[in-house]
């Protein structure tokens, strides 16, 4: 399965469009992830728990966005947005979800 954020892919012909295609993750950071991160923005420098749940999230939205394309009968999809939201009354939650066009390539 090919995803790209591009509209086309090089040297491939798009040979049927399958139609919208999606990819949704809600994921949780913990207690001690808030805590280094709290630390973190003190002292400054990246927040890597936080980074890790990010990729995370990103790739689980990004499978679900694959499997759902392929039973669609799509060997690609093409135009990838990714959105990130947080949710939740403090913030804890990362949405991620994930859209794009399912194509068959020649």
């Amino acid at each position: 399965m090919i995803l790209t954020t591009t509209p086309t892919i090089e040297g491939r012909t798009i040979k049927e469009y399958k139609g919208l295609v999606s990819g949704e993750t809600i994921i949780g950071a913990n207690l001690v992830k808030d805590l280094f991160a709290s630390i973190t923005d003190i002292v400054g420098g990246r927040a890597s728990s936080y980074e890790g749940v990010l990729r995370e999230a990103k790739s689980t939205a990004l499978q679900e966005l694959s499997a759902n394309a392929q039973s669609m009968g799509a060997n690609a999809v093409i135009g990838i947005d990714l959105d990130y939201e947080t949710l939740g009354s403090s913030q804890g939650m990362l949405m991620v979800a994930a859209s794009g066009t399912a194509v068959v390539l020649e």
